[in-house]
């Protein structure tokens, strides 16, 4: 399929055929994850987890430099051995 970069406001767009999304099993409204891989850019379904978070998302925002501390959780209790 070829199809042209469009402005779409202060961005820019390509439209698909509604074919290409049904072979791909996408629909509008779904979210894709979109990357730059050896000049080329791909487009993959964004995968969902559970509770709705994603791994890579969350450790992206860990700032640089961060060192995780020891949490107290208090004295142990029933046959727990600390």
């Amino acid at each position: 399929m070829i199809t042209r970069i469009q402005p779409w406001g202060n961005s820019q767009g390509l439209r698909l055929s509604k074919s290409l999304l049904e072979e791909t099993g996408l629909a509008v409204g779904d979210e894709v994850d979109v990357a730059a891989r050896d000049g080329a850019i791909v487009l993959t379904p964004a995968r969902r987890v559970r509770g709705g978070h994603n791994l890579r998302d969350l450790v992206r925002r860990i700032r640089k430099g961060y060192t995780p501390g020891e949490l107290k959780w208090g004295p142990p209790r029933g046959r727990e051995a600390w």
